[in-house]
Order: C-alpha cells, then sequence, then structure tokens
C-alpha cells in the first residue's frame, strides 16, 4: 500500500509515539484506537482490566473510526482498533494491517433520533422532521464518521436527505454531534443509543428501523505491527468475556 504523509499525520504520530512501545522489561503500554462513542465503557472497562494485570497500562486514543484508520494507515502506533462500523474495519484488512485471525464482532448499536432536554418538540418519529421547522440538524460527518454514514442512509430512505441540506451541523464524531445538540446549536441530532444514554441534557424522541441503514456492527481487531501481540490478546479476550459484555450492556450497547 502507497503511504502518504501529511504535516497533520505527522504531528498525530509525535502526540503519540511510543505509546505502544514497551515501558520496561515487564511493563507494557497498550494504544486502543477506539470509536468516540466506546470512550466511557473503555474508561470502565480499563480500571477492571488493569487491576486484573498490573503489568499492562491501557492509553484510550478515541476519534472517528474513519479518522483512526486514516492514523493507522499512515504509520500511528496503534495496537488495537475497535470501529463502529465494519467498513472501516474492512479497509485495514484489505490493507494488510490486521494481525491474521483477531478480527472479531463485539457488540451492535441503534441509532437514534434525540433533542435537547428543555426543548418541546412535537416529532415522535424520524418522519415527523419537517425541514421548514428545523433551524439546524446535528448529524455525524458522512465521509468519515460512521453514525454520519448511517444516519445519511436513514434520511435517504426516508426521503429527507436533501430537503435538509444547509439545515445540517456536521460533527467530527458522535460525541461532537451530541454536544451540539446539549448546547442547544442544533434542534435535533442523530446519534448512537449508547451516547445518549450517559448524557442528561437530551431526550430521545424516535429510534430508527433497523432495517432503514446497515447493522451497526463493531469490530475489533489487533493491529498487525504491534509490538505487544499477547497483552493485545489478553485485552481482546477481556472484551469479549463476560464481564466484558456486561460493561457494554451498562453503557447501552446491545
Amino acid at each position: 500500500m502507497k503511504k502518504v504523509f501529511c504535516l497533520g499525520c505527522l504531528c498525530v504520530l509525535l502526540m503519540l509515539a511510543g505509546c505502544s512501545a514497551s515501558k520496561s522489561d515487564g511493563d507494557v503500554e497498550l494504544m486502543i484506537s477506539a470509536a468516540a462513542s466506546l470512550t466511557d465503557a473503555l474508561t470502565d472497562m480499563k480500571a477492571s482490566f488493569e487491576s486484573e494485570h498490573d503489568n499492562i497500562t491501557l492509553t484510550i486514543n478515541p476519534g472517528s473510526s474513519g479518522k483512526l484508520v486514516q492514523q493507522i494507515e499512515n504509520g500511528a502506533p496503534a495496537d488495537v482498533f475497535l470501529s463502529a462500523s465494519k467498513k472501516d474495519m474492512d479497509t485495514l484488512e484489505a490493507g494488510e494491517l490486521l494481525l491474521n485471525e483477531t478480527r472479531v464482532n463485539l457488540t451492535e448499536n441503534e441509532l437514534v433520533l434525540i433533542t435537547n432536554k428543555d426543548e418541546t418538540s412535537t416529532v415522535e418519529s424520524f418522519e415527523d422532521i419537517d425541514p421548514a421547522t428545523i433551524a439546524h440538524f446535528a448529524i455525524g460527518e458522512p465521509e468519515s464518521v460512521p453514525v454520519g454514514r448511517y444516519t445519511k442512509e436513514v434520511l435517504d430512505h426516508i426521503g429527507l436527505w436533501e430537503s435538509l441540506q444547509g439545515k445540517m451541523v456536521l460533527g467530527s464524531d458522535v460525541r461532537q454531534v451530541l454536544t451540539h445538540v446539549e448546547m442547544g446549536n442544533a434542534d435535533l441530532g442523530v446519534v448512537y443509543a449508547s451516547d445518549a444514554k450517559i448524557s442528561d441534557q437530551v431526550k430521545v424522541v424516535a429510534t430508527a428501523n433497523a432495517e432503514w441503514h446497515e447493522p451497526i456492527v463493531y469490530p475489533g481487531a489487533i493491529i498487525a505491527d504491534t509490538k505487544n501481540p499477547e497483552e493485545a490478546k489478553l485485552f481482546m479476550e477481556y472484551l469479549t468475556s463476560k464481564e466484558g459484555k456486561e460493561v457494554l450492556k451498562k453503557y447501552g450497547f446491545k
């Protein structure tokens, strides 16, 4: 694969450099590049996992799955990649950047329509969205943010994508979409059910029909050039364990 470097990518590399290298003969730091929607669940898991493996420290690098893929393709250090879409994981697999036979589907999510908790809204379904009554509509950037891609599929399906152009406020990841609605910068927004669950500033007004978009599946895998394959495997085993699944469920994942 031909790799293209840019100044922005170099900055990322400088910030992350050394994070996935062994700290000493016995201590290991694992870099976990993960979809932003997994942030709270992974923070919870970090404490539990590290208490069981006192020689391993987890460093969480959250972001939109598309941008994390670009970082990894450009050589940014990462031991494990946790994506919010199969498409982004497929990209790394096609580039032979994943460790063989480590890819696994971890969990699923739902797409929900939210508004600020203080807003009085008559919207009770996605079909109720009336572009004429909306000033700003928050979604993820469809090209690089999986939640934005799923949102576009839904809006295309119900015939509202074109009529909402000019109203859209684009987020660089799902947490930025959530923030736009929390802060009152958008009348409505589309996020994952797990993100809506962790906020006390928004309310869910509708859940998208799962048939209107691709399945929201979260795959995980170990990066091929990890310097810590055994420790990365331990973390992947934790993610798929009963304890790991309970944490994901706690934060609203299916």
